[in-house]
């Protein structure tokens, strides 16, 4: 379960296709780990921002702005504007926890015998591949700045692992979930 969530979008009068008469104010936000899409009932009166993090785990005593998950919802459902702030939002939860990444790097495997999970990664081909496979046998990244200057061909590692995520996001039925919980 998500402990914390990135707001991407804030409808203090709901969606404008809900059909209840008393619309009531929603927040349009990620899960700052499994990268969730979620929507959420924030508390009256709230001041919530976009890029914003909110508490969203079970202590409801530790929850200042966000009532309760509403539920989980589709890459589809997100306004435009939650859809543009996305990227931005995954990149930034992923500089956040630079070290789980970096283990990605070091660690990643092959899927099957012609695809390796480092190519799932978008703008990283086959030879950036292999760049990164000999250079972590010499020795483990150990930063994005460090993988950035050992593998020349790659220039923004948290840029790729949010483009990933992105599209893991949009085609629901991907094959290989590498970072978006299922």
């Amino acid at each position: 379960m998500e402990e914390f969530a990135i707001v991407l979008d804030y409808l203090p009068q709901g969606r404008s296709e809900d059909r209840n008469y008393r619309k009531e104010p929603l927040v349009l936000a990620i899960g700052e780990t499994e990268f969730k899409l979620l929507e959420l009932i924030p508390k009256n009166n709230a001041v919530i921002a976009v890029g914003e993090k909110v508490y969203i785990g079970k202590d409801q005593a530790k929850r200042e702005k966000i009532i309760s998950v509403r539920r989980r919802i589709s890459y589809s459902e997100l306004t435009n504007a939650g859809q543009n702030e996305l990227p931005y939002a995954i990149e930034a939860a992923v500089k956040k926890d630079e070290q789980r990444y970096i283990k990605f790097f070091n660690t990643a495997d092959s899927i099957n015998t012609r695809l390796h999970s480092l190519e799932l990664l978008p703008g990283l081909g086959n030879k950036s591949m292999w760049n990164i496979l000999d250079e972590r046998k010499k020795k483990p990244f150990e930063s994005f700045a460090d993988l950035s200057e050992r593998v020349k061909t790659i220039h923004n590692p948290a840029k790729m692992i949010a483009g990933r995520v992105v599209q893991e996001l949009e085609e629901r039925n991907e094959k290989y979930k590498i970072f978006v919980a299922r």
